[in-house]
């Protein structure tokens, strides 16, 4: 994978949080406390900086992000449970995710069935996907749409993390910008969200 196709891939993870925040308040009619919007402009901020380095492949970035926001929207608003509802998307994606599989077989390039380890791997993968997904579902039905998008940024903060102290990936001035300026924004939400809860138990 390119560096670029990366950075629209991490860029689709920070944009996701403010398309939930956007479908939360066109289709759920949920509305923000000052603090709240406080957040969202900081978290636009620090994304805006780094879309100036990725206006290529934004539509990449868009498109991901407004996949998996509008899938949690339907997550959220569907009357199914967790577990019948990953159950029915996995059986309507079997047969593409089959033809897939057997297309790429077909043209040499697949690695399900190449040898064990991978096949193996492979197999793992779908197990550690679909727990975070019942996770995420569960979470979708029980919280605000735009509280879920917050807690979205844990995902690519941990990579941002990762990345940089594990891998030794060069870190530039737009991503620490970025970086610092959605933590600044998380941490003003969740300030928000215990001031509400401690004016709720008084």
């Amino acid at each position: 994978m390119s560096t670029d196709h990366i950075l629209a891939a991490s860029l689709g993870y920070y944009l996701n949080p403010l398309v939930n925040v956007l479908l939360g308040r066109l289709f759920l009619g949920e509305r923000l406390r000052p603090l709240q919007m406080v957040a969202v402009a900081v978290a636009a901020i620090g994304v805006a900086i780094l879309i100036g380095d990725a206006l290529d492949t934004l539509w990449v970035s868009v498109s991901l992000a407004l996949s998996f926001g509008l899938y949690g929207l339907i997550r959220k608003i569907t009357p199914v449970g967790s577990v019948p509802g990953l159950a029915i998307e996995t059986t309507l994606l079997a047969p593409l995710s089959l033809g897939a599989v057997l297309w790429y077989a077909q043209a040499g390039t697949g690695g399900f069935g190449d040898d064990l380890t991978t096949s193996g791997l492979l197999i793992i993968a779908g197990a550690v996907t679909a727990i975070p997904l019942l996770m995420f579902a569960t979470a979708a039905r029980r919280m605000s749409y735009a509280s879920l998008g917050f807690v979205q940024y844990i995902a690519p903060s941990i990579a941002f993390l990762l990345g940089v102290y594990v891998y030794g990936e060069p870190l530039s001035t737009t991503k620490l910008a970025c970086f610092i300026l959605i933590w600044a924004s998380i941490a003003i939400f969740c300030a928000d969200a215990i001031k509400t809860y401690r004016a709720a138990k008084v």
